[in-house]
């Protein structure tokens, strides 16, 4: 089954062909970081814009790269959300104006679980899996027991990892987007440099505003002076990264799932990706998505639609929304 899917649910236009689920024919992104990066952020009314200009030369391209047609498509996708609204409207009114104007179905698909359905590209991951699902705007770690029947275990009560790290970022004067600059800076620096607070929260929760709050007074202790930049960068990441893994193998123990999956933008992050691979050494099997699928992109969109679609009566009526 040959799906068609679209991403435009905040800065990247992305359309991608994909096979059964796990077989990426094409996967075209096209972002918009240069536009933004002066606004030091996305700024929605712009990104919606940019969509537009964008969609018809992405699908286009995603069609020659696959070497295939509209009429070798059976189905066409796109995320309903959550995102800003204006974009996903870009995506969800050109995968159904495709699905129509080709007599194809129409397929919903949630973000969320999108990036979850990222790790089944060009792999054989099967569930039942434990899978931590960390971006810009969502921190959750997700219970996989089938490719249509998940939970939410835990989750975070405040701020998001990727929005802590964007913040952080900013306070240290690193450009946008901060998070990955933030990575790379860590690399450089000692770990164990500053002492930052862990919450006092549930097991089944997360919080990252209080560590947001430390690093914001640790850097005004400087009071002007040069900021130890890249040792600010690894303590704030070791913090971040060691407590996803700790609450991450609360939860896996609890479900008795031994089985451990990455997801979402954050999940690019080298730490964190390198602490998930260690856990291979204490009786876990774990996997991340390769680099490529990890940010925004059409190819979870078309997995996601094959694996696990938004169920409705009629697909056509959907409608987009901003937050899930």
């Amino acid at each position: 089954m040959l799906i068609l899917g679209i991403e435009t649910s905040c800065d990247e236009t992305a359309c991608a062909i994909v096979r059964d689920g796990r077989e990426v024919l094409s996967n075209i992104v096209a972002s918009q970081i240069k536009t933004h990066a002066e606004f030091g952020g996305v700024i929605p009314e712009i990104a919606a814009r940019e969509h537009l200009d964008a969609i018809n030369v992405c699908i286009k391209e995603a069609y020659r790269e696959a070497g295939v047609s509209a009429n070798d498509i059976d189905a066409f996708a796109s995320t309903v959300g959550p995102g800003l609204v204006g974009c996903l409207l870009v995506g969800l009114n050109s995968a159904k104006t495709l699905s129509i104007v080709h007599n194809k179905p129409y397929i919903g698909v949630n973000h969320l679980q999108a990036h979850i359905s990222a790790n089944f590209l060009e792999t054989e991951l099967e569930p039942p899996f434990m899978g931590l699902l960390v971006s810009g705007g969502h921190t959750q770690i997700i219970y996989v027991e089938d490719y249509d029947k998940q939970k939410i275990v835990a989750q975070t009560i405040d701020d998001a990892v990727g929005e802590v790290y964007d913040k952080v970022a900013r306070l240290m004067g690193l450009p946008y987007p901060g998070g990955i600059m933030l990575d790379k800076m860590a690399q450089e620096g000692s770990k164990n440099a500053f002492k930052l607070p862990r919450a006092r929260v549930g097991e089944d929760e997360f919080s990252f505003s209080g560590l947001k709050t430390a690093v914001l007074r640790l850097v005004q202790s400087f009071n002007g002076k040069e900021l130890p930049k890249h040792d600010i960068a690894a303590s704030f990441q070791e913090c971040v990264s060691e407590t996803l893994i700790q609450k991450l193998l609360i939860q896996a123990d609890k479900y008795n799932c031994k089985k451990i999956v990455l997801a979402g933008g954050v999940a690019a992050n080298s730490e964190l990706r390198r602490k998930i691979a260690e856990l291979n050494n204490k009786g876990y099997i774990t996997q991340a998505p390769k680099m490529k699928f990890c940010t925004d992109n059409a190819a979870m969109i078309a997995s996601c639609a094959y694996f696990n679609p938004i169920k409705t009566d009629n697909p056509l009526e959907l409608e987009v929304f901003s937050r899930g």
